[in-house]
């Protein structure tokens, strides 16, 4: 199982998502998109998973306002050049992906 977390490292749900595998004794790569946002291969692979461009957006965060009139694609250029827009955790294994705390998605693929 190829477990991969995208996140923030001072982000709770960060946190919580990589203490749920930990626990589980199930091997995860963190990647900080504060550092390295995903590329446009795994947006594409994130956005099918999840359904829409808009469940990656982090609507808490005061910028978010910034991308809301703008189309799909030119959402997903804003996430990668202000990766503070970007809603964590991002948790993928394989072709599925589930954005924000979802133990209940995680425990299916355990």
């Amino acid at each position: 199982m190829n477990i991969q977390i995208f996140g923030k490292p001072k982000c709770f749900n960060t946190k919580k998502a990589q203490r749920y595998f930990k626990e589980r004794g199930i091997a995860v790569q963190f990647v900080n998109v504060l550092e390295k946002p995903p590329s446009a291969g795994e947006w594409k692979s994130i956005i099918a998973a999840v359904g829409s461009v808009d469940a990656v957006i982090d609507t808490a965060c005061g910028r978010a306002s910034e991308i809301a009139y703008l189309c799909d694609e030119d959402k997903l250029d804003k996430l990668c050049e202000t990766p503070e827009l970007i809603k964590t955790p991002i948790v993928r294994s394989g072709r599925q992906a589930a954005v924000g705390c979802a133990p209940d998605v995680w425990k299916q693929w355990t």
